[in-house]
């Protein structure tokens, strides 16, 4: 094989990678490159060679990736799970619920952009009561009262 056709062999992966989820065949691709490279600069290098050294380096690259980068990209944050980060919040009683309407809670940092939620609550609660999220039902918290 020719130096340009790794080239095009490692091209040619890593743009089959763009409608593959996986980023798994990109490491192929540039081991392919990379062969490409080798070939280009000592062009009398066996099939064989070609082929090892190809496997090689998209094997290491590969294990690599695995093994150490993709591990450091994972995401920690809690964006996109809001109530995950809602649950357990404290917050003050602002209105108490009485007949069918709901009470009013207010937190000292907003709450998934609001420092006042309506709310709702099996406890009696009355003004000035510390309450903590337990839930949520539509645009309505469901807390609690802890003694």
């Amino acid at each position: 094989m020719l130096y340009w056709h790794w080239l095009v062999l490692g091209m040619a992966l890593i743009i089959a990678e763009m409608f593959l989820a996986s980023f798994f065949v990109f490491w192929f691709g540039l081991g392919a490159l990379l062969v490409g490279a080798s070939l280009w600069i000592e062009p009398d290098l066996s099939l064989g060679i070609q082929l090892l050294l190809w496997t090689a380096a998209s094997g290491l690259m590969t294990l690599l990736w695995f093994r150490y980068l993709r591990p450091l990209m994972k995401d920690r944050t809690q964006a996109g799970n809001a109530r995950a980060a809602v649950i357990g919040e404290a917050g003050r009683v602002l209105r108490a619920p009485h007949g069918g309407q709901r009470g009013k809670v207010r937190f000292t940092t907003p709450l998934l952009g609001d420092d006042e939620w309506e709310f709702i609550c099996d406890d009696p609660v009355i003004i000035g009561d510390r309450v903590y999220v337990k839930d949520f039902s539509g645009n309505t918290l469901i807390v609690e009262k802890r003694d």
